[in-house]
């Protein structure tokens, strides 16, 4: 005779969200991953934000169908007494199901051999500018074709974090460390470490480090009580300076972009340098000598300083068009404060992401970020097929009366400079205001 299942309920699971005692509930089926969490491949964080909840659209959402066969390992005996699952829910699982049985996750087209291509040829092309031309125009192209090669390897660093963008998992790996650590200088561990925040807390003031810009940037007024970023494991203190910064970050936001990329050197290097638990750590750390030997060589063969120093700012220059696309998918939209919750999984996804206006013939220009909704929901699904699943993600939105942002790439930058000038000018209405000098006065007046 079987044994009576055992229930607890969505309060007493609650209880288990911390370090030491991590329990997560999929499918009314409750589990301990506590000692999993230092193994799991997208972090302890992931699980540790959204603990002691039922998790089954986030699981749906990041996990093949093969992980359901490890579950019953750490299944502890336990049910959720007060499973219930929404209608949303439910529609967006039988979405996930509809689209394995089509083999849209595993067809993931040629974009990935076109874009190498072009990269090996742009990079070679920028290579041959340097050595063999004496012209400091040409030097000055081949530094802005150094910053699009980097857009055109961040586009596959970032798919080859989600899902294998090569056939093997190992030369998925090759690929990871060739187009982050020793073409771009960036960490691909650091990059799924901060990612997968970012995807699991959609725009969460607290939990989501690509809201977390202090001292430069703010998105709302809840930064001005020094929030404490559960990210980064530090309060995000709002002093003089940062009010400072603040109070001008709708005029500074497209200069700091510009040079936006030595933020990503420096927490690649920290992480990298840190005694967090940071896999394959060595071929981390070579993938980025790799990068600090070569990119500086190269510049170095430039005659002067005067022409290094452009190369450098050109590069670095064309690479803030892929720093601002980033932003504009989620400065403008919805945010909140507090963890994630496991039982809105597809409302939070959907209002906290604004997507992208183009024609199909600039998805290579957008590499998947114009359809931010889409990625979000079904985060491993190729850039390619993303397209193809909109009109259907259209339609569920319409149906159960969620949001679906989008605007084109102007209005979006519209929308994310209005963001930062409010939260801008609510910096200076604080008890103790910045002096404002003639040009604010000038230029804010009128609102």
């Amino acid at each position: 005779m079987a044994e009576p299942k055992k229930y607890i309920t969505s309060d007493d699971l609650k209880t288990h969200n911390k370090p030491g005692d991590l329990w997560i509930s999929i499918q009314g089926k409750v589990y301990d991953v506590t000692d999993w969490s230092k193994s799991h491949p997208g972090g302890a964080l992931p699980l540790l934000s959204l603990s002691g909840q039922d998790v089954t659209d986030a699981f749906v959402a990041f996990h093949p169908a093969t992980a359901w066969r490890h579950l019953d390992t750490f299944f502890n005996g336990l049910y959720l007494q007060d499973y219930a699952v929404s209608e949303v829910s439910k529609d967006y699982r039988k979405l996930v199901a509809e689209f394995s049985k089509l083999g849209l996750f595993d067809k993931k087209g040629h974009g990935v051999l076109l874009s190498l291509c072009v990269i090996f040829v742009l990079l070679a092309t920028s290579v041959y500018g340097v050595l063999r031309s004496d012209s400091a125009l040409v030097h000055l192209l081949c530094g802005g074709m150094m910053g699009f090669i980097w857009i055109q390897s961040g586009w596959l660093g970032h798919d080859s974090g989600h899902y294998k963008i090569m056939p093997t998992k190992g030369l998925n790996r090759v690929a990871q460390i060739l187009t982050g650590n020793c073409l771009a200088g960036i960490s691909i561990a650091w990059w799924k470490w901060n990612h997968n925040a970012h995807h699991i807390s959609c725009n969460s003031l607290d939990f989501d480090p690509d809201l977390q810009h202090m001292p430069f940037f703010v998105v709302s007024s809840k930064f001005f009580h020094s929030l404490t970023s559960c990210f980064y494991e530090r309060k995000m203190n709002f002093d003089a300076v940062s009010r400072f910064l603040v109070s001008y970050q709708h005029w500074t936001f497209y200069p700091v972009m510009c040079i936006a990329r030595i933020n990503l050197f420096a927490q690649s290097i920290v992480l990298l340098l840190s005694k967090r638990k940071v896999p394959y750590r060595g071929q981390e750390i070579l993938g980025l000598l790799v990068y600090w030997i070569w990119y500086p060589l190269l510049v170095s063969c430039l005659p002067n300083w005067g022409e290094r120093v452009m190369f450098i700012l050109a590069s670095f220059t064309v690479t803030a068009i892929q720093h601002v696309q980033f932003c504009l998918n989620h400065f403008s939209s919805t945010i909140y404060l507090g963890p994630p919750t496991g039982n809105d999984w597809f409302q939070k996804q959907t209002s906290g992401t604004l997507n992208i206006e183009c024609a199909s013939w600039m998805d290579w220009f957008h590499g998947g970020l114009q359809f931010q909704i889409e990625h979000h929901l079904f985060p491993r699904l190729p850039r390619c097929q993303l397209r193809k699943i909109s009109p259907i993600v259209v339609e569920l939105c319409k149906k159960h009366n969620l949001p679906y942002n989008i605007a084109p790439f102007w209005e979006a930058n519209v929308l994310t400079v209005r963001t930062l000038r409010n939260a801008a000018l609510q910096a200076r209405d604080l008890t103790n205001p910045v002096p404002k000098n003639l040009v604010w006065e000038a230029v804010n007046t009128h609102g």
